[in-house]
């Protein structure tokens, strides 16, 4: 069934602001994932000398890669908390919520005493910290996804909600950019004070991000619910009753997040450290230039993955991505035993931007339309985070699995197809949602709109 695109005017007060959600959606998560990838940084490179100095160095490395995976056990806890709020209260203020606590925890670690000063309890402190930063990170990417697609124009949803992984790449990228000065500073620099500036520099970011979100409007569509009293009074009750199938899809294709945590963080480790076994070592900072310069060619294609998925609809997008991710893995963990700089960045490129973008810039309005507005929220924290556990433990089973040699990358690279395979079969079997009213997603047999045909409409209209 097709119906026009136009639908009835907002209510009054209640007018969607697309540009201004999509704003504040970019701010909160480059704030949230700078914080989230300066650890992810430091795992590798510093806080196992500074938390862990009773290990030797590469059981160090993995305790440090571990205490990065403990933030994801924690993000499962955390959106069965923070959706039902999200679901209950209003997007916004749980928004807000997260954005305060991972401030506080990032600015927390940079002031922590380490090993030496204060003795096991340092990583005790530091798991802590990291738990109350997988929290925080539950409830981000769910709820500025589920903001962002309720405030944007029919046919214009997936280009608005890619602002989201859009801030979560420049996150990555100033991640990177602010640690490179560091990096150079001498080892009995960067191990006292050097490593904990970056930590403290969140709090800068985290300002400017907490003023833009206050000054943004809840959804119209969860307003228009409270104001009929149908928000629902316990959301994950409804969403586990209602939508549990969609659940079960969405965790399948959130495997293929394991690229973006092995890419990130264990291919900075595994290219730079002889420990590995492989002849040809590249300096540390040869590869932050490498994840940097992946991820600025991410920015510019995810805006445009996203306006494709718009035209063709979601799952064509999704699913070449994922096949990609598939079949550049290999090709990317062979080149960096090269020690070639630019022929890694090629890889790095090739598995980051061209295709594990084109995923990231899907999903933030993909996801969030396989659920109902009542419990939208809930929906896309908890099937989101049940999912990326195993992208969390990623780099610490990439660091088990890896073997000595030049071809010690292979186990990796098999591990990284099969999850990615797994989200090619969960696309498959979930909704193809670009052309349903926002009204009517998560619903069984919602209707659809013909958007080429209002496309040209509007074209005739302003001519």
């Amino acid at each position: 069934m097709s119906i026009s695109v136009k639908g009835p005017a907002p209510s009054p007060g209640h007018a969607p602001t697309p540009v201004k959600a999509a704003l504040a959606a970019f701010l909160g998560s480059m704030v949230e994932y700078y914080d989230f990838f300066i650890y992810g940084v430091m795992a590798t490179l510093v806080l196992n000398k500074v938390f862990f100095t009773a290990a030797d160095p590469a059981t160090g490395t993995l305790l440090a890669l571990a205490t990065f995976g403990v933030a994801y056990v924690a993000r499962p806890v955390g959106a069965f908390f923070l959706g039902h709020y999200g679901d209950k209260l209003g997007r916004k203020k749980v928004m807000v919520f997260c954005l305060l606590l991972m401030g506080l925890s990032t600015f927390l670690i940079g002031v922590l005493p380490d090993y030496n000063a204060i003795g096991v309890w340092a990583p005790a402190l530091l798991v802590f910290l990291r738990l109350c930063q997988g929290l925080s990170a539950a409830g981000e990417q769910s709820g500025a996804s589920s903001l962002t697609i309720e405030h944007a124009p029919m046919g214009r949803r997936a280009f608005f909600a890619s602002w989201t992984l859009n801030g979560t790449q420049a996150g990555l990228i100033l991640a990177n950019l602010v640690f490179l000065p560091f990096a150079a500073l001498p080892p009995e620099q960067l191990y006292t004070w050097g490593w904990r500036v970056p930590f403290l520099l969140s709090a800068v970011l985290v300002i400017i991000a907490f003023v833009v979100r206050r000054t943004l409007d809840d959804a119209p569509i969860f307003t228009d619910l409270e104001e009929d009293h149908k928000v629902e009074k316990m959301p994950i009750k409804a969403l586990f009753r209602d939508q549990w199938r969609d659940i079960i899809r969405v965790i399948g294709c959130t495997s293929v997040g394991v690229v973006s945590s092995v890419t990130a963080t264990f291919g900075v480790a595994y290219a730079s450290k002889p420990e590995y076994g492989h002849a040809n070592v590249v300096s540390s900072s040869t590869m932050l230039w490498v994840v940097i310069g992946a991820n600025l060619g991410a920015l510019i294609v995810q805006p445009l993955a996203a306006m494709l998925a718009d035209r063709i609809g979601r799952k064509p997008v999704l699913i070449t991505a994922a096949v990609g991710c598939t079949l550049s893995s290999f090709f990317w963990l062979s080149t960096l035993t090269s020690g070639n700089g630019w022929l890694i960045f090629l890889g790095q490129f090739t598995i980051t931007s061209l295709f594990y973008s084109c995923y990231n810039a899907i999903w933030p309005s993909f996801y969030p339309e396989q659920f109902a507005a009542r419990v939208r929220y809930s929906g896309v924290a908890v099937s989101t985070q049940l999912g990326v556990v195993l992208t969390g433990f990623a780099p610490s089973i990439a660091a088990a699995i890896v073997l000595k040699g030049e071809m010690g990358w292979l186990p990796i690279a098999i591990f990284v197809a099969v999850a990615s395979s797994i989200t090619v079969v969960a696309v498959l079997f979930s909704r193809e949602t670009y052309n349903v009213p926002l009204e009517d997603l998560g619903r069984k047999n919602p209707r659809r709109v013909d958007l080429k045909a209002a496309r040209t409409e509007r074209v005739k209209e302003t001519v």
